[in-house]
């Protein structure tokens, strides 16, 4: 397990994104967190679409990036009440939105965590043994142990 020079654990990074998948996850990483003494860090990635661009109107300097952020935020914020209100005790939690891809942006968080903790986003007819792209890439890179959490 990665710990902080005073043995203080490190957290448990939860990717949460508002999906049932990400609400699984986080429920495990409360567990987990609580079982280790350690706190849980959920974070919410957000990006500008795909379709923005100077084509579109867009200008780099109009604050639309805001708009985007706060979504992820209500997201996250809503996710982490509504799970917390199902446990009783659950462990301490910090929130965190970051601009960037999820992947990059739950790998850089993971590189100070004793374990990352992902939903699965399957698709397709075989959606119950795919990874969604995000999950297969931390599993594949990250510097920490991952655990993926099936949907229910």
């Amino acid at each position: 397990m990665h710990q902080h020079t005073d043995e203080k654990p490190w957290p448990v990074v939860v990717g949460v994104d508002g999906s049932t998948g990400s609400q699984a996850a986080l429920r495990w990483g409360l567990a987990q967190a609580k079982l280790t003494g350690s706190t849980v860090e959920a974070i919410a990635a957000w990006q500008y679409p795909e379709v923005y661009g100077y084509s579109y109107g867009w200008d780099p300097s109009m604050p639309e990036g805001g708009k985007f952020a706060k979504a992820a935020e209500h997201a996250l914020q809503e996710t982490v009440t509504t799970v917390r209100g199902q446990l009783d005790h659950p462990a301490e939690v910090s929130i965190r939105v970051a601009e960037g891809h999820a992947a990059q942006v739950l790998m850089d968080a993971a590189r100070n965590a004793q374990l990352l903790v992902l939903g699965s986003r399957g698709h397709g007819t075989f959606s119950g043994i795919l990874l969604g792209s995000v999950s297969q890439h931390c599993v594949q890179h990250a510097p920490c142990p991952v655990v993926v959490i099936p949907e229910p």
